[in-house]
């Protein structure tokens, strides 16, 4: 049996209550994270953008585009509404694959739950399954897809995203293979982003989401893939990462341990590898200024960086230092640090175009420095510290093992429902919302939610 056809079997098969009743809860929580940052991505350009590209699918009905009163074809629903799931980069993050889990394939499941008419426990098992298998598609190669220039998002999205299309279309168990193998063709996007500040990263969940679709698609109607897209010689490892592989690890113990419950829900609007030593910064800070220390006082703030974080936050530094666009900004380590000691935390509107164009910011994003730490994990799972130097010879360290959000450190139900509230302008339908989303699978239907998040529009 292939790799993929193993896979594919166990999401065909996974029911609600295989899983852990606290992984259920995590799924769910995921969920609603997911929409909170598809209504607060609503108001980007690119989220704009991608709203025209849906206008020219014609006069489909079949499902809703978030956060507005319009509807269209499942694949352009699921398209736009990945995007706005991404646009601000603030959204769930595995560390161990480095992919962005919840983009690529909620809005697959919730597109084709509302067009057929699903129950909400039908949509979140998709979703569940969706989630585990991103994850362990981007974890069997540590930033492999990455260190050769890919979004391992969109590489393992398309995969992942054909998987939850193919359950909810009752695909049989060849034709979901031959859907795996058609995505397969579908994997890429580029990191070029990094140097130019453009918004394509923000598209990949798009792409990835509407290629799922797609596949299974063709695939129900008789078109077939490879069924070695994974561990074949021109698979989507040997050919697009360059990182070891373990093929092993893409089924073992499937379903039983999940990493689906190891996804980092982000506190901060901003590259995950920036994480860890945000939190450090905030206890250095936190101590310096309890000791009288004011900006001006600021010689320099050193961080250890791990060596793959260092490649997207902080190289190069000349140009990390003065971010060319807002999206630019989020993967900028200085310029992130540097807001979040001046303004005394991080949020949305510390990546306006507006606030990256502060001279103070800017000056005070001049002061970081950094050197390559060594690291035995993940980039994403890394420890961070950070000191502060101040001109009069005092330091003050910060040191975390993990990020805030992280498997070990989640945000609490009260913190995750305060980000939610933060994205709408309504809280009392915020509330509602985010209630209806942690009680998914007591629904008959997604359409009384959707309603309810089409109004927002």
């Amino acid at each position: 049996m292939s790799v993929s056809k193993e896979i594919a079997n166990w999401a065909l098969s996974l029911e609600w209550s295989d899983i852990a009743p606290e992984v259920q809860a995590i799924v769910k929580e995921h969920c609603a994270d997911g929409i909170g940052n598809a209504i607060g991505g609503k108001a980007t350009v690119v989220a704009q953008a991608a709203l025209a590209v849906v206008a020219q699918a014609g006069d489909s009905k079949a499902a809703s585009l978030w956060a507005t009163p319009l509807r269209s074809s499942t694949s352009s629903a699921a398209f736009y509404n990945a995007i706005l799931i991404h646009a601000l980069d603030f959204d769930d993050t595995h560390a161990d694959g480095l992919v962005h889990a919840t983009a690529p394939t909620l809005p697959v499941a919730w597109a084709l739950g509302e067009s057929l008419n699903c129950t909400g426990k039908e949509v979140i098992t998709a979703y569940a399954a969706g989630l585990e298998i991103i994850t362990r598609l981007g974890a069997a190669a540590p930033h492999g897809f990455h260190a050769r220039g890919l979004h391992a998002t969109q590489v393992c999205g398309t995969i992942a995203s054909a998987l939850v299309s193919s359950r909810l279309m009752n695909l049989t168990l060849e034709q979901s293979v031959n859907a795996m193998g058609i995505a397969g063709s579908f994997s890429g996007g580029l990191l070029e982003f990094l140097n130019t500040g453009s918004s394509t990263k923000q598209i990949h969940p798009g792409i990835a989401a509407q290629a799922g679709i797609t596949a299974a698609t063709m695939a129900a109607h008789g078109a077939s893939g490879p069924d070695s897209v994974l561990e074949g010689e021109y698979g989507i490892y040997r050919a697009l990462a360059d990182r070891d592989v373990d093929i092993s690890s893409l089924t073992k113990d499937l379903g039983k341990v999940w990493q689906a419950a190891l996804i980092t829900i982000k506190p901060y609007p901003a590259c995950q590898l920036s994480h860890v030593t945000l939190d450090a910064l905030k206890i250095a800070w936190s101590q310096a200024e309890r000791d009288g220390c004011q900006l001006s006082d600021i010689a320099n703030i050193s961080a250890i960086v791990h060596p793959d974080s260092a490649k997207i936050v902080c190289e190069p530094l000349d140009q990390k230092l003065r971010p060319k666009t807002a999206y630019d900004a989020k993967f900028s380590l200085p310029f992130s640090a540097a807001s979040l000691v001046f303004d005394g935390d991080i949020n949305v509107a510390s990546f306006s175009e507006e606030s990256i164009k502060r001279t103070e910011v800017i000056k005070l994003a001049s002061k970081f420095s950094y050197v390559i730490g060594e690291h035995n994990t993940a980039a994403a799972a890394a420890s961070g510290k950070i000191t502060i130097r101040t001109f009069a010879d005092k330091q003050y360290m910060g040191v975390v093992d993990s990020s805030s959000g992280s498997p070990g450190k989640r945000l609490s139900q009260q913190a995750l429902l305060a980000k939610f509230i933060g994205q709408f302008t309504d809280s009392t339908s915020a509330r509602e919302i985010f209630d209806d989303l942690l009680h998914i699978d007591d629904s008959p239907t997604i359409a009384g939610i959707s309603a309810k998040i089409a109004s927002l529009g």
